[in-house]
């Protein structure tokens, strides 16, 4: 007798419920529960549907226990009529189970692998270039527009940086007019008027309907604004929360019209919607005027229009500053903030960029896309500060390090790797500062003069301005100013005014580099107390400001400076000038104290002491007053010493 092996058949469940012929008399067996049998177990010598009643789907029989039980059931069919039927009826279910396992198991194979690139070709047709300003639409908090009352916030800053960025350039003393209207609670319209050179009619939509779109990203000079996102930012901030236009007036010059538009962006283009251009009556003779109503919280405060406003007006002493704001009842509040300086400040020159901060990527692809026909002409050509010496030290350099690179190389055959190793070369070489005409710092006297009058409650004021220094190839300068004592308050933590080109940085201030700097340096050396890890304490005013003709931003919103060694280094020294005038007057202030307490004392004490004299030695009152006097001068003599 053959042993049966101790395998296991599994009852298939969630099959079709259609039934298998049965005898007469017999309850028909459902499908899904008809026992596979395999073709490795002896199978009956009836022809019988391998059914077994007391199986239910998904059960596990041990495939010992379930033979017998075939058997048994094969023999009570086979008796009945209809067996070579119920044969037939079985083996057209079994054919049926297993084309239907057979297209299930094509099924997934296809869903699994030859459908792939039909997925593929799904998922390609869902993929879109992203507009700009349609990114921006969605993350209009990475410029600035986080919450209401910052988003009002950076809508004057940005359209107030535009008015003065426009003014320099033209050589006029800015005069500008922020206003604040509320139109409902939590709606507000903000114009700005300048008195500039106006914007030419055909790039009015642009500027203010066009996210990136503007002309100082690509020049090696200082200004306000780089890349051409802020006033349409605002614009396209103010269609989203009120659905309102931009409202923008400019005349170009005397005797020309005054154009009038209102436009808003197309965030799935990133191109302007012009709804009017037509020409009014204006009584500039020339300038800007920018209208956007949105959505936005009023308040005062630290981070408020108002102490933005002020903080302008420190940076840019040649500027008049009027700000009309919401007053009481409906009313209205004018302050203004008038210019204390009458001449505009010098415009700064576009430059080159200097070789010790060019990066190796960015050096290859200035050789590549060079016209120059030896490396000579092209080192003089793109870079500043180059000239013959630096190009003979450079000569010895290569030739010292074994390179096959002349002086006379086209520097688009220079190979890779001798193109590397001239740009280390070139690190090594010493070349002079680029120059400082790419920057217009404030100046040691007017930044004196703006924080006198701005913050007049001090008693000491001073000002540092450094040389020029290059991080990444792109020159900056640190300028620090700050105000102490008076009447400022003793026990309140050091107010640190960050600029950027003259633009007040107001948000993010523990991420910036110059309150990193101000917060690493040991104020306790200059008789100022400071906790550790935080700002110093005291009647402190602190100003600071970063000028660049690249200023590297944390963020879009440009709110804060990165952490570069060379411009922490910078402010650091700045401070360190600075702390050490101040820590000189402290000192100077606290003997001069000292003395005066002594000279009370003095002028205390000697009286009373003649008075004593006078009784023990019995003195007239005119010894008595000669005794005075000699001891006073004796004393006086002794304290200076």
């Amino acid at each position: 007798m053959r042993r049966e092996r101790q395998s296991r058949v599994r009852v298939p469940a969630g099959r079709s419920q259609r039934p298998v012929d049965s005898p007469a008399g017999q309850r028909p067996v459902p499908v899904d529960q008809q026992l596979e049998v395999p073709f490795d177990v002896a199978q009956p010598a009836v022809d019988a549907p391998p059914a077994v009643a007391a199986a239910k789907p998904g059960e596990e029989l041990p495939r010992a226990e379930a033979q017998p039980r075939i058997r048994r059931e094969a023999a009570r069919v086979a008796t009945g009529p209809r067996v070579a039927a119920d044969g037939e009826a079985r083996q057209r279910g079994v054919t049926r189970r297993g084309t239907a396992a057979r297209q299930g198991r094509s099924r997934a194979s296809v869903a699994s692998g030859s459908s792939g690139g039909d997925i593929a070709q799904v998922m390609a047709s869902k993929q879109r270039e992203i507009s700009i300003s349609e990114f921006f639409a969605k993350n209009r908090h990475l410029l600035g527009f986080d919450n209401p009352a910052k988003a009002l916030l950076t809508t004057v800053k940005e359209a107030v940086d535009n008015a003065l960025d426009a003014c320099d350039e033209a050589g006029i003393l800015p005069e500008i007019e922020v206003q604040l209207e509320q139109l409902e609670e939590e709606r507000f319209r903000v114009t700005v008027e300048d008195n500039g050179p106006g914007i030419v009619r055909n790039q009015i939509p642009k500027i203010f309907g066009k996210l990136l779109y503007g002309s100082k990203f690509h020049a090696l000079k200082q200004s306000r604004g780089q890349q051409g996102i802020g006033i349409s930012a605002a614009g396209m901030y103010g269609l989203l929360t009120t659905g309102k236009p931009v409202e923008i007036t400019s005349r170009a010059g005397t005797g020309r019209p005054a154009h009038h538009f209102e436009v808003v962006i197309n965030t799935e283009k990133n191109t302007p919607d012009t709804l009017v251009d037509t020409t009014v009556e204006w009584d500039k003779p020339h300038g800007t005027r920018v209208a956007i109503t949105m959505q936005g919280l009023y308040k005062k405060g630290r981070h408020s229009i108002d102490g933005y406003l002020l903080q302008v007006a420190v940076a840019n002493p040649h500027a008049t500053i009027t700000y009309i704001s919401p007053g009481e009842e409906g009313g209205e509040e004018r302050l203004v903030y008038a210019r204390t300086a009458e001449e505009p400040p010098r415009e700064p020159r576009a430059i080159k960029p200097h070789p010790h901060g060019v990066e190796l990527g960015i050096f290859l692809k200035m050789m590549q896309n060079s016209s120059a026909r030896s490396l000579r002409a092209f080192l003089k050509e793109e870079f500043s500060r180059v000239g013959d010496k630096v190009i003979t030290d450079l000569v010895k350099e290569v030739t010292a390090a074994g390179l096959q690179v002349t002086a006379g190389t086209p520097p688009r055959r220079v190979p890779v790797r001798d193109a590397e190793a001239l740009h280390t070369a070139l690190g090594r070489v010493k070349i002079m500062a680029p120059p400082t005409d790419c920057l217009s710092p404030i100046g040691e006297d007017l930044l004196l003069a703006a924080l006198r009058q701005r913050v007049p409650q001090a008693h000491f004021y001073t000002a540092v301005t450094r040389p020029p220094a290059v991080y990444r190839g792109n020159p900056f300068q640190i300028e620090v100013a700050l105000a102490y004592g008076g009447d400022l308050p003793a026990d309140a933590l050091a107010e640190v005014y960050r600029y950027a080109n003259r633009v007040p940085l107001q948000y993010q201030r523990s991420a910036c580099a110059m309150t990193k700097a101000v917060v690493d340096l040991p104020w306790r050396n200059y008789k100022i107390p400071q906790s550790k890890g935080a700002l110093p304490t005291g009647p402190l005013v602190l100003v600071i400001h970063i000028a660049s003709v690249w200023v590297p931003f944390t963020s879009e919103s440009k709110e804060a400076v990165a952490h570069y060694p060379e411009i922490l280094h910078e402010i650091r020294l700045a401070l360190q000038e600075s702390g050490r005038r101040l820590g000189g007057h402290i000192g100077h202030s606290r003997r001069v104290a000292e003395e005066e307490q002594k000279r009370s004392y003095i002028q205390k004490y000697i009286p009373h002491i003649g008075i004593a004299l006078q009784e023990i030695l019995r003195l007239t009152d005119k010894e008595r007053e000669r005794t005075v006097a000699t001891l006073t001068a004796t004393l006086e003599r002794s304290r200076r010493m």
